[in-house]
């Protein structure tokens, strides 16, 4: 009988000791940070040509700041319609109005709408995947002048955290030549500053 509770104990260690570690939310926006200047890094990945790319060394990022990770409501929206995005280029991409969510900040109340792809749900590795483009008043002071991006998965309840230190700027905001980036639909524009995430100096990226 001890034989065989020595070897529950140590099973149950082992499996134990195989979990992943839950992050902080400091560790997931440090984790965002590291893995979104790797990507740039990688000739592969990153969206830099020529001199932008050999002159990159990191993104620059606002402090973390938790009073931007915020805790919101999600309401799917019911009957909504296929309708094509603008895009930088001037083409169109098909996107879902997927469901509102709801939050405070700074004792206001606000609301986005977040979207769906609809090219890229039918991939396993996005069926889950939402696109938050939004606008706040950062935009073309300390961040990309057209607005600024998050990625979400779908919730499994009607709450959802909005972490906007992992924010960043699409990639025409580096390359407008390979790039045709969604354009922040004007529900989407936020009249407060929201300090967190990806910073952006235009003149680093000057378009030749």
């Amino acid at each position: 009988m001890r034989i065989i509770f020595v070897i529950l104990m140590g099973y149950l260690v082992t499996s134990c000791a195989s979990l992943p570690k839950k992050l902080s939310p400091e560790e997931e926006i440090i984790n965002f940070q590291k893995n979104l200047n790797e990507s740039y890094l990688n000739p592969e990945e990153s969206p830099l040509r020529g001199k932008y790319f050999t002159q990159f060394k990191a993104h620059p990022f606002f402090p973390i700041n938790l009073k931007y990770r915020v805790n919101a409501t999600y309401e799917p929206i019911e009957n909504s319609i296929p309708f094509q995005m603008p895009t930088s280029s001037g083409k169109t991409q098909t996107y879902l109005s997927y469901a509102l969510i709801k939050f405070e900040l700074d004792g206001k109340s606000h609301q986005l709408v977040v979207y769906q792809n609809q090219r890229l749900k039918d991939m396993p590795e996005y069926k889950n995947h939402l696109f938050l483009p939004f606008y706040d008043l950062t935009n073309d002071v300390e961040t990309y002048a057209g607005g600024r991006y998050l990625d979400l998965e779908m919730p499994k309840s009607n709450k959802i955290i909005i972490d906007f230190n992992q924010a960043y700027q699409p990639y025409c905001a580096y390359n407008i030549y390979d790039y045709s980036c969604p354009i922040v639909p004007s529900e989407n524009r936020l009249d407060i500053r929201i300090p967190a995430g990806v910073k952006y100096n235009a003149e680093e990226f000057e378009h030749d």
